[in-house]
C-alpha cells in the first residue's frame, strides 16, 4: 500500500485528489508554484512542496522540480489529475525510472493515444468504429484533395498531435481545402511543433459522445457508460450529463462491450475516456483520453463509485472493487463548468473572491478551490469550479442544476454562471434535443459570439 502520494497537478483536481488519499488513510503531498502558495490544495495537503514560479512551463510542467519534491517528501508515487504532465509518457517513464508508480496508464498506452493516427488505426485493429478518412498522415495538398473527392465533403483536417481544437479546420467544398489544408497545418507546427495532419469526413450533426472505460491491466476491464459532451465552445466542453439522453440502453451496451474488450486487449490499466462522434445511430472514434476527465464527477454520481479510488487501488496492484455486472445506472447527472470569464467575449477574469458560497442539498456536489479571500492568478486554465448534480431522472436533475445555480455566489470576478442560467431557459436542453453545433450557434443568436 502507498504510504504518500504526490499530486502533480492544482485547484479542484488536486483537492479531488486529496480527499480520495485522505479517506484511504494515505498521506497527501501537494506541490504548487509561488504563485498559488496560498491555495487551497497546498492548505488542504499533508505536506506541500514549491517547484517553481507563476508560470505553468517552469512549475507544474517541470519534470525534475516534480521528481525531487517526492525524492524531498519520500511520496511513492504521483497523482498526475487531468491536464499540465497527464498525458506525458517522457514524464511517465521517468516517474518508473526513479523508481516510483505514475497512478494512470503506462508510457506506452499514453504514446499510442497521444497520436491521434496511431490511435485511430489501433482502434480499427481493436474493432472500434472509426470516421472513415486518410489512413495515417497526408503528405500534401494533392492528396489532400484526393481523399476528400474519394470520402465526400464536408471534411475536417485535424493536426496529429493536435488538441483543444487547435490544428483543426473544416473544408466544405473542394474550393476550401487549400486554405483548411494550410492553416490545420500551420496551426499544429506553432502550437505543438508538429504539422503533420489526417483528414476526415465531417459529420454535420453529431454529438459527442464518451465512453468510460476503466481495466486492470491485467486484461480486465469495464466500461461505466457514456457522457454527453456535445455542448462545445470552440470544440470546450462546458455542460455534460450522464447518461446520454440520446442513447438507448442497447446502443449502450453495444458500444460500452466493444470499448471495454479493446482495452481489456492491450492490458490498459486505469481510468480512460474513448470519445466518439455520434450520428444516426453510430458512434465514430475520434481519440482516447489516458487520464481522469474534467466531467468524471457526472459518472461517479450516477455509478456510485470514486474513480480515484479505484485509480490508486490498481496502481497499488489491487483488483477493481467493481465488476461489470456489479455497474448499474441509477438516475441522471449534469455538470456544469464554472469558468472566471467576462462575458460575452468569454475573456479571463482573474481576481480577488469577495465573497463565496457554494450551493447545496440533496443531490449537489460543487468541486471547486475557491474560497473568501482566494485570489485567483492569471497564469492557468480559467476554470474555478464544477457544479455536478444528481437526481432520479434528467428533469429533475436539470430543476436541481437551476435551484444550485441561483444559490451559488461568486463575487469579485466575472463567471459564466449567467450562460447557464440563460441555457436552463432553452427548450432544446430540457428536451436533450442538440449537437457539437448547438452552442456556438446560439451564442451567435444570443450573445452575438461563438
Amino acid at each position: 500500500m502507498f504510504d504518500k502520494i504526490l499530486i502533480a497537478n492544482r485547484g479542484e483536481i488536486a483537492l479531488r485528489v486529496i480527499r480520495a488519499c485522505r479517506e484511504m488513510g494515505i498521506q497527501s503531498v501537494a506541490v504548487h508554484s509561488t504563485a498559488d502558495a496560498d491555495a487551497m490544495h497546498v492548505r488542504m495537503a499533508d505536506e506541500s512542496v514549491c517547484i517553481g514560479p507563476p508560470s505553468g512551463t517552469h512549475s507544474y510542467l517541470s519534470i525534475p522540480a516534480i521528481i525531487s519534491a517526492c525524492e524531498i517528501t519520500g511520496a511513492q508515487a504521483i497523482h498526475p489529475g487531468y491536464g499540465f504532465l497527464s498525458e506525458n509518457a517522457n514524464f511517465v517513464q521517468i516517474v518508473e525510472d526513479h523508481g516510483l508508480t505514475f497512478i494512470g496508464p503506462t508510457a506506452e498506452h499514453i504514446r499510442v493515444m497521444g497520436d491521434k493516427i496511431t490511435a485511430k488505426d489501433t482502434m480499427k485493429d481493436l474493432g472500434v468504429p472509426c470516421v472513415p478518412g486518410s489512413d495515417g498522415g497526408v503528405p500534401d495538398l494533392e492528396t489532400a484533395k484526393k481523399i476528400g473527392e474519394d470520402i465526400g465533403y464536408p471534411v475536417i483536417i485535424k493536426a496529429t498531435a493536435g488538441g483543444g481544437g487547435r490544428g483543426m479546420k473544416v473544408a466544405q467544398t473542394a474550393a476550401d481545402m487549400e486554405q483548411a489544408f494550410m492553416t490545420a497545418r500551420a496551426e499544429g507546427k506553432a502550437a505543438f511543433g508538429n504539422d503533420e495532419v489526417y483528414i476526415e469526413k465531417y459529420l454535420t450533426t453529431p454529438r459527442h459522445i464518451e465512453i468510460q472505460v476503466f481495466g486492470d491491466g491485467k486484461g480486465k476491464a469495464v466500461h461505466l457508460g457514456e457522457r454527453d459532451c456535445s455542448l462545445q465552445r470552440r470544440h470546450q466542453k462546458v455542460f455534460e450529463e450522464a447518461p446520454g439522453p440520446c442513447i438507448t440502453p442497447e446502443e449502450r451496451a453495444r458500444i460500452g462491450k466493444t470499448c471495454a474488450e479493446a482495452v481489456a486487449k492491450i492490458n490498459y490499466i486505469g481510468a480512460g475516456t474513448i470519445e466518439f462522434l455520434y450520428e444516426k445511430g453510430e458512434f465514430y472514434f475520434i481519440e482516447m483520453n489516458t487520464r481522469l476527465q474534467v466531467e468524471h464527477p457526472v459518472t461517479e454520481s450516477i455509478f456510485g463509485v470514486d474513480l480515484v479510488r479505484e485509480q490508486i487501488r490498481v496502481a497499488e496492484g489491487l483488483p477493481m472493487s467493481f465488476s461489470q455486472d456489479d455497474l448499474e445506472i441509477n438516475g441522471h447527472s449534469i455538470e456544469v463548468r464554472i469558468n472566471a470569464e467576462k462575458l460575452p467575449n468569454f475573456s479571463p477574469c482573474p481576481g480577488r473572491i469577495t465573497q463565496y458560497h457554494a450551493p447545496g442539498g440533496l443531490g449537489v456536489r460543487i468541486d471547486s478551490a475557491l474560497y473568501d479571500g482566494y485570489s485567483i492568478p492569471p497564469y492557468y486554465d480559467s476554470l474555478i469550479g464544477k457544479l455536478i448534480v444528481h437526481g432520479r431522472d434528467r428533469p429533475e436533475a436539470l430543476a436541481r442544476l437551476s435551484r444550485a445555480l441561483g444559490e451559488l455566489i461568486v463575487d469579485g470576478v466575472d463567471t459564466t454562471v449567467p450562460l447557464f442560467h440563460a441555457l436552463l431557459e432553452e427548450k432544446d436542453i430540457h428536451t436533450g434535443e442538440y449537437n457539437i453545433h448547438w452552442l456556438e450557434h446560439w451564442l451567435e443568436t444570443n450573445l452575438g459570439n461563438a
